[in-house]
C-alpha cells in the first residue's frame, strides 16, 4: 500500500514515515526541503533499512504533483507540508495562506479526480485558540484563532469537512498539541532554520551554546510560575497515532467517514518547568532571560486525549524528562555531523 506523506522530511514527518515503513507500508515523499534537509533522507534509510521514493518539489506546482499520482497507486495520504511558524505568520500572512492552503487543495483535487480516499491531516491545538476550560476534549468549541497560522489550521480543517461530505471521502483531523524529542537513535529530530521558534530546540541550542540566553516570552500570564503552559508529546509517540488513524481509515467499512482526535499527554507543563526538566534530565545549565509577550501566543493549553485512546488504542506513553534526554542526544548528534 502506496502512502503519500507531504512535508515527509520535516520534523514530525520524517518520523512518521520510519513508523509507516515499520508497518510495511511503501511511502512517496513529498517535500520541498523549505524546513527540512535531504540527509533526513539517507537517516530514515539507516533505521528502517529501506529507502522511501522522494520527490523534492513544492506542492503548488500542480503539474509535478499530477506526475506522482500517475507514477504511482496512491491509497492515502497524510498531509504534513506547511508553514508552521506563529509569529512570523503574523508578519507573512499571505505566505501562510497561499503556502498551507494552495499546496492542501491541489493534493485534494488529485484525490477527487482518481477517487482516492484515506486522507489525515496535520493540524494543531491552535484551532481551538484560548480555550475557556482545560483540558481540550475534541468537543471544545472552536475560537478565532490567536495566529494566521493557526487560522490556516482552521480553514484546512473546513475545507477538509466540506471535502469528506461533498465527495464522500475518509478524513481524519489530528490536533497535537507541543511535540518535543527526538528519534531514540539520534537520527531524526527538529531542525529549525535560523533562530528556533519552538521551545525544546531553543532550549537545547543554548544549552548548547549555540544561543547565548533562551529568551521567555513572558512571565506575567496567569500561571502560577508566570510562564505559558503547554502539553508536550514525544514525538515518536505522536507518529505512532498517525499510523493509528491511517489504519483505522483504511479497515473502515464507511465510504464517509470524518474522524477527530487530539493528541497530547493530558498534563501541562509551563516553561520555565521544561527548562528545569531539561538542566535535570541532561545535567546541563539553561541561561534564560524574560522578554515580553509574544503575539499570538495563548496562556495555557493541554489535551483530553481520551478519545484517541479509546478509539484509535493509542496513548502517550513517554515522560518529557525521557523526551528531553533524546533532544540533547540529537543536538550532539548535529554537532558531530557538522563537524
Amino acid at each position: 500500500m502506496s502512502i503519500l506523506v507531504t512535508g515527509g522530511l520535516g520534523y514530525i514527518g520524517s518520523h512518521t514515515v520510519v513508523e509507516l515503513i515499520n508497518h510495511n507500508f511503501d511511502v512517496i515523499i513529498v517535500d520541498d526541503l523549505s524546513n527540512s534537509e535531504k540527509f533526513i533522507l539517507d537517516n530514515i534509510e539507516e533505521i528502517t533499512g529501506k529507502r522511501p521514493i522522494f520527490y523534492p518539489f513544492d506542492l503548488r506546482r500542480k503539474e509535478l504533483l499530477q506526475q506522482v499520482f500517475e507514477a504511482h497507486d496512491i491509497e492515502g495520504c497524510i498531509n504534513f507540508a506547511a508553514s508552521k511558524a506563529v509569529g512570523e505568520s503574523m508578519t507573512e500572512p499571505l505566505k501562510y495562506y497561499e503556502n498551507n492552503l494552495f499546496s492542501l487543495i491541489n493534493v485534494l483535487q488529485e484525490f477527487k479526480e482518481r477517487n482516492i480516499s484515506n486522507f489525515i491531516f496535520s493540524s494543531s491545538c491552535t484551532v481551538y485558540g484560548q480555550a475557556d476550560q482545560m483540558p481540550i476534549d475534541e468537543n471544545t468549541p472552536l475560537k478565532e484563532a490567536e495566529s494566521s497560522y493557526g487560522k490556516t489550521k482552521q480553514m484546512g480543517e473546513d475545507i477538509l469537512k466540506d471535502f469528506s461530505r461533498a465527495y464522500n471521502k475518509r478524513v481524519t483531523l489530528l490536533r497535537y498539541f507541543n511535540p518535543i524529542g527526538a528519534h531514540p537513535t539520534a537520527l531524526l529530530g527538529e531542525l529549525p532554520s535560523g533562530i528556533p521558534n519552538n521551545l525544546v530546540p531553543y532550549v537545547t541550542q543554548t544549552a548548547a551554546g549555540i544561543r547565548e540566553k533562551l529568551s521567555v516570552w513572558g512571565d506575567d500570564y496567569p500561571t502560577e510560575d508566570g510562564t505559558a503552559i503547554r502539553d508536550y508529546i514525544y514525538v515518536v509517540d505522536l507518529a505512532k497515532a498517525h499510523v493509528a488513524a491511517l489504519q483505522k481509515l483504511m479497515h473502515s467499512d464507511e465510504e464517509t467517514v470524518l474522524d477527530i482526535y487530539n493528541l497530547g499527554t493530558g498534563k501541562g507543563s509551563s516553561v520555565l518547568e521544561v527548562v528545569k526538566a531539561f538542566e535535570l534530565a541532561n545535567d546541563v545549565a539553561v541561561p534564560y532571560q524574560i522578554c515580553p509577550r509574544r503575539e499570538g501566543d495563548i496562556t495555557i493549553a493541554y489535551a483530553n486525549a481520551d478519545k484517541a485512546e479509546k478509539e484509535l488504542h493509542w496513548k502517550s506513553e513517554t515522560t518529557l524528562e525521557e523526551a528531553l534526554k533524546t533532544t540533547w542526544e540529537w543536538q550532539k548528534y548535529l554537532k558531530d555531523r557538522n563537524n
